[in-house]
Order: structure tokens, then C-alpha cells, then sequence
């Protein structure tokens, strides 16, 4: 029930979404002569798309995410495993043509694969099923051994969980299955914007793992202002950024993290 509702719910927040419904509410009201409702809402969505695609807002949205959780500056000579959240392929790409297209989450197997290489012993975990409500999907969980045996990463140190459909759902299954014990060191990737809500889930089931962040979207040194970077990325900040922390007040709210904004 929480996954199909939170999918509906962000399908109408979501800004471009939000955007059209607007200008397709601005046309009706047109229609039907109500000229101050057209004139807000077309307002309404010029301001959201105008602010989110000119503006830096989506990156200052992003730096208290990114910034939350740094990378270690050191690790220990011996790491049990290495878990990599999924969201990193296009899985309705994958689904139909086999390979291993990633997306702009990408990167989280990259570093899985140079973890990997430095610690020939660990086990490496990828954790994720098709996350979408309506379009079908290949799971980056079936996906993953294709691209990771091809980064030279043995299949026999590879643990691959397809169920899960979100967060929460990627650290109850990885515990269930790795079954971590008492002085192991396991590593978690994801996307640095992802990664408070992420350690926070994991510390909510009792799963203590090390943030390894990846996959930044920002410089973190934008300042309020212009964007300087291209429109469709900016406005894709703030649809991520935003989704973020919705996501962090309903896992709060919900008792999946113990903490709004989970800290080191």
C-alpha cells in the first residue's frame, strides 16, 4: 500500500507533471470562462518550470543531501561486502534488449566495480526489482550480473536481490538474506543525494553499514542565482532533490527512519 500510494502521490507532484496539469487546467477554465483560474494556473506552472529550469534551486535543494554523508578517509584492510542499492539501469531498455544500459545513476556500479577489485574478498549485493507502478522493467538485480561480470567482478561473489521495489525494501531483504554478523564491515552505494534516507532505513532495521556515496549531481559550491548549468538538468534537481525530501518526511513520519535528516 505505501509503495502504490507514494507512486500515485509523486505522479502529481512531480514539477513537469504538476506543470501540465496545470496548463491543461489554464486551457479548461479557458474554456469554460473562468479567465482568473486560467491565469493562475498557467502563471503557476510558467513560475515552477521557470524558477526549476533557470534557477540554481534544484542544487541548493541537493547540497544539505549530498553534503550529509561523506566518504570515509580511510577503510579497514578487510571489507565482508559491498551492497549497491538499485536504480542505476534503464531497466525497460534492458528488458527488451538485453545488455546493460545505465542511467544517470550509473555510476553506483562503477564504484561497486572498483570496490570490488580492492577487496577481492568481499561479496558484492545488488538490491532492487523494478521500482515502477505501471511500465515493465528489468530489475537492476538481474540486470547487474551482466555489466558486473564484464567489469571483471567473479559471479561467484555476486548476491543478487530482485524483489524489493524501494528503499526500505532493498535493507529488510539485504538483511534477510546477507544475514550480517557482529564485527563485519559492510559498505552501502548509492547516490549521495539518496544516501540520509538510506542510512537511516538501514540503522532503522539493524543493519550498521559505511556510506559510500556516488553518483553527485552537484559541484557544491552553487550559489543562489542563475543556473549555470543546462535547463533540463536543473529542473531534473529539483525533481529529484524534491522527491528526496518527501521521501525523508514520509519515512519519518511512517517510522522507516529514526531521524528526518540522518546524520554520521
Amino acid at each position: 500500500m505505501f509503495f502504490t500510494l507514494s507512486k500515485i502521490l509523486w505522479f502529481f507532484a512531480e514539477p513537469l507533471n504538476l506543470s501540465i496539469l496545470l496548463i491543461g487546467l489554464a486551457v479548461v477554465a479557458l474554456l469554460i470562462a473562468r479567465r482568473r483560474i486560467a491565469l493562475t494556473a498557467a502563471a503557476c506552472a510558467f513560475l515552477i518550470l521557470a524558477i526549476g529550469a533557470w534557477t540554481s534551486l534544484g542544487a541548493l535543494m541537493m547540497h544539505p543531501l549530498e553534503d550529509r554523508f561523506p566518504r570515509p578517509a580511510s577503510l579497514p584492510d578487510r571489507i565482508d561486502g559491498i551492497i549497491v542499492l538499485g536504480g542505476g539501469f534503464e531497466g525497460g531498455v534492458n528488458l527488451v534488449r538485453g545488455g546493460y544500459e545505465v542511467n544517470s545513476s550509473g555510476d553506483r556500479f562503477v564504484e561497486a566495480a572498483i570496490l570490488a577489485a580492492r577487496y577481492p574478498g568481499a561479496k558484492v549485493v545488488v538490491t532492487g526489482g523494478s521500482g515502477n507502478l505501471l511500465l515493465k522493467g528489468e530489475g537492476d538485480g538481474t540486470t547487474a550480473p551482466r555489466l558486473l561480470a564484464a567489469l571483471g567482478v567473479a559471479p561467484d561473489r555476486l548476491i543478487m536481490e530482485s524483489q524489493s521495489r524501494n528503499t526500505y525494501e532493498n535493507a529488510v531483504l539485504t538483511k534477510e538474506m546477507v544475514k550480517p554478523q557482529p564485527g563485519q564491515t559492510w559498505l552501502l552505494i548509492t547516490s549521495a543525494f539518496h544516501m540520509p534516507r538510506s542510512m537511516g532505513i538501514f540503522r532503522t532495521v539493524g543493519f550498521a553499514v559505511v556510506p559510500w556515496p556516488s553518483d553527485y549531481r552537484t559541484s557544491g559550491e552553487e550559489g543562489v542565482g542563475v543556473t549555470h548549468d543546462n535547463p533540463q538538468d536543473s529542473l531534473q534537481n529539483v525533481s529529484i532533490a524534491l522527491r528526496e525530501w518527501i521521501g525523508l518526511v514520509a519515512y519519518r513520519l511512517t517510522g522507516r527512519t529514526g531521524e528526518l535528516l540522518p546524520a554520521p
